[in-house]
């Protein structure tokens, strides 16, 4: 969970401003000693307070005294490469702040620009632009013709993959099994195709094995004393 922003400002409030420092003071050692604990780095703090005669140090007067002698022992340029006094720690914070602003400006005169832009589209006049104006509002309509242009490019691409991908599925699928029609024959459709192979067989026959109807009421009919008609019935079935 973030801490809540500090609002830098001086506390007008006698008690307040007296109750503010020990809290934050109590918490700047807390957080040195975690650093030195944790980090495993020689660390010291040393505050001055209006409240109180003598300076308050951690972790006492002589580990302070051993981690100043040796920073004191760094180059010149080591000692001051990360220092910040309030001095620079203001410049710093005025230095952020003006590139904030400026963003910001950037930002609103953008909105205005567009604004204005719509309501020339709208078919309101141009007349009360000056120069300034009409450069900035040239800007602002390039770069909408450019985010346009990036979508038009966006979905030409999309439409482009889309089809190459359904080509791409239709030659890649199996062609169609064609399927045989499933005749099904009932009771009548069996016995009609035993019927017309029957009469086949006879059509066939009949001049081998002269069976038939003769004039009158006279039928030949096979020998079956006979063992060369035999080879008539299907052998399958009577031997």
């Amino acid at each position: 969970m973030t801490r809540k922003k500090v609002k830098l400002a001086f506390i007008t409030n006698d008690s307040a401003r007296k109750a503010t420092f020990k809290k934050r003071k109590k918490g700047l050692m807390k957080k040195v000693s975690e650093l030195s604990t944790l980090c495993g780095i020689d660390a010291c703090a040393i505050i001055y307070s209006p409240y109180e005669n003598q300076p308050e140090v951690w972790p006492n007067t002589m580990g302070a005294q051993r981690v100043l002698a040796e920073f004191k022992r760094m180059p010149e340029m080591e000692q001051s490469k990360k220092m910040v006094n309030q001095e620079s720690f203001m410049r710093q914070r005025i230095a952020k702040a003006g590139e904030q602003l400026k963003k910001q400006s950037k930002e609103n005169r953008e909105k205005e620009m567009t604004e204005v832009m719509y309501q020339c589209l709208a078919g309101k006049g141009m007349q009360n632009l000056n120069l300034g104006d009409l450069n900035d509002l040239g800007w602002v309509v390039d770069q909408n013709l450019k985010e346009i242009n990036k979508r038009i490019e966006a979905f030409k691409k999309g439409a482009s993959s889309s089809s190459s991908a359904a080509v791409v599925s239709q030659a890649a699928a199996p062609p169609p099994v064609e399927q045989k029609p499933v005749v099904e024959l009932g009771l009548e459709g069996m016995q009609r195709t035993q019927t017309e192979w029957f009469n086949d067989w006879m059509n066939n026959n009949t001049s081998e094995q002269q069976i038939g109807f003769g004039h009158g009421d006279e039928m030949i009919m096979p020998n079956f004393n006979d063992n060369h008609n035999t080879s008539m019935w299907p052998n399958a079935f009577f031997p």
